[in-house]
């Protein structure tokens, strides 16, 4: 068998069979065939295949199931399930089928030529796929060059990509393709070539954002795509829909509509709430937007919802990204080594107080406060000179060269830093310390709820935060409309709408590419210098009492600026 580091590297995933019968019962509503080739180009133990062949047996149409995977324990147990097709309506080959199609001389590999006599790359007229979820780089640099050459991937993508390009060469024009892949590319920038291929390639049919309903076990929130093959690119597309549906957290108290299992919501015609068991789950049906003119953006947005956006924006001055740069926090690559709230317990191992900052990470930042753990500090080794920055003299530092080397081995291991020329007790992403006394603006990158925490005391913030700073006096003020707008149910609501990407339990991500583009009212409204005034209050206030009338007053005035009803609750 294979081993788990194996699994993990190559991306496998196993499809549930109920996911597989619901992928396998969408795609075949739209063929119309009576004689169908059918590819799963890494099938693995053959469940997508083993239901597509029965729900094509009972509609008494003829098929060959060709299935790819380089696993041969894998084959051998497809083979097995799919063995009553009988063995001239299953083909399986053990390899790489990314090494199998040739986009640059439309060629197929010898494996194919029995079903395509042509030798041309399109032969199959269905593709149902749940391909390998993991990163190139995770592949190793070799083959992660030899994929982003054959098939001109620039920047850091996932394996999918390059199977979603070999699929399309293998589908013949008018065929359907069903796949399985994580949700990130719907909307995140990193994902918009994946979009703009999508777009180009297909007449998208619909998009099911699975969400956080954890269908199957993988370490990514899933999506399927179902769409069919164009003949040219400049081809129309009609409008598509799309399914949403994510696990409800926030407290919900409105109708629920009980459902078997999470298929049956999919199949409901209708947006709402559903329980599953004990668990309740928010669905929203839509049609789907595609935005050439802005990225390739895509819209997940019911009518209303689309609406609602539309006058958020429609009523916006600017963006937060054209006031200001949204940096990350420092990477330490070894924070057990840099990072700690128990410095004191240390003694004679302690390094020099004047190393020992204090640090804003995930774990202590709060939404007008750090929190109780505010005590945690950061080894740091960097100094400005003359506004540059540089990395202390060790030698200078007799406690902490101590200290460090008890970890040398370690920190030495890091050997991307030692390869950069870069001394080996270094963090390898620090930043300029004379940013660190400027007022700034600074939030977690994953959190349930927003919690921008504005900071006056120079304190460093953690790699798993971001942060805005105010370079000028006059943009200090800039900053607290950006955390009470943030902070606000209001734009949350804006952020899940818009920006699509919750994890599992609901958790969000507050990455630079959504808050950039977080829209912002006119700062010299009387709206604005109100949320101003407030958030000057909350920042302030220690009783919890008199932060939730405050916050109350503070959705007012923020739904006033953007001119829309006001949010007290999160559906």
């Amino acid at each position: 068998m294979e081993t788990k580091e194996l699994i993990k590297n190559t991306g496998a995933t196993f499809t549930p069979r109920g996911l597989a019968d619901y992928l396998s019962g969408r795609i075949l509503a739209h063929i119309d065939k009576q004689d169908v080739v059918v590819l799963d180009p890494a099938c693995g133990d053959g469940e997508l295949l083993l239901s597509m062949g029965e729900h094509l047996s009972d509609r008494n149409i003829n098929f060959k199931l060709n299935g790819y995977d380089l696993n041969s324990e894998y084959l051998s147990l497809a083979k097995e399930r799919t063995y009553c097709f009988g063995k001239n309506s299953t083909n399986f080959v053990q390899g790489d089928f990314l090494e199998f199609v040739d986009i640059n001389q439309n060629q197929l590999a010898f494996n194919f030529q029995e079903s395509n006599e042509k030798g041309l790359n399109e032969f199959a007229d269905i593709v149902i796929a749940n391909p390998p979820y993991v990163r190139t780089q995770i592949l190793g640099t070799d083959q992660a060059q030899l994929l982003a050459q054959k098939f001109d991937l620039k920047g850091r993508v996932d394996l999918y990509y390059p199977f979603l390009i070999a699929m399309t060469e293998s589908l013949k024009v008018g065929g359907i393709i069903g796949v399985i892949t994580s949700n990130r590319y719907l909307s995140t920038k990193s994902g918009e070539s994946v979009r703009k291929f999508l777009n180009e390639n297909y007449e998208i049919i619909e998009i099911v954002d699975l969400g956080d309903t954890k269908l199957f076990d993988a370490a990514v929130l899933p999506a399927i795509f179902v769409g069919r093959k164009k003949g040219n690119v400049n081809q129309v597309s009609h409008s598509a829909k799309f399914i949403k549906i994510y696990e409800e957290l926030n407290g919900y108290k409105g109708d629920l509509k009980p459902a078997v299992d999470i298929y049956d919501v999919l199949k409901q015609p209708d947006s709402g709430y559903f329980t599953v068991d004990t668990k309740r789950f928010k669905k929203t049906n839509g049609v789907l937007m595609c935005h050439i003119s802005k990225g390739y953006s895509w819209e997940l947005l019911s009518d209303s919802e689309s609406l609602w956006v539309n006058k958020i924006d429609k009523n916006a001055f600017c963006l937060v990204g054209d006031l200001f740069k949204v940096r990350v926090g420092i990477k330490t690559t070894a924070d057990k080594v840099f990072i700690s709230d128990e410095w004191d317990k240390l003694e004679t191992d302690k390094p020099e107080d004047v190393l020992l900052k204090d640090l804003i990470s995930q774990e202590n930042i709060g939404r007008w406060a750090t929190t109780a753990k505010a005590t945690l500090k950061i080894l740091y080794p960097h100094i400005s000179v003359n506004g540059k920055k540089l990395t202390v003299d060790i030698e200078q530092f007799p406690k902490a060269k101590k200290y460090f080397e008890k970890f040398e081995e370690k920190l030495k291991d890091r050997k991307y830093l030692i390869d950069a020329g870069r001394k080996w007790y270094e963090i390898w992403v620090p930043h300029n310390p004379d940013f660190w006394n400027l007022p700034k603006l600074v939030f977690p990158d994953i959190s349930l709820l927003p919690r921008f925490y504005f900071d006056e005391g120079g304190k460093l913030v953690n790699g798993n935060c971001y942060w805005i700073v105010a370079e000028r006096k006059e943009d200090i003020e800039k900053l607290l409309l950006i955390q009470g707008i943030s902070n606000s149910k209001l734009m949350t609501k804006y952020h899940d709408l818009v920006f699509n990407n919750k994890l599992y339990s609901g958790r969000r991500r507050y990455f630079t590419q959504y808050v950039e583009k977080y829209p912002l009212p006119d700062f010299d409204s009387p709206a604005s210098k109100s949320i101003i005034n407030l958030v000057k209050e909350l920042n302030a206030e220690n009783n919890a009492e008199k932060i939730s009338i405050l916050e109350n007053q503070l959705e007012i005035k923020v739904a006033e600026a953007y001119m829309v009803e006001p949010i007290f609750k999160l559906d």
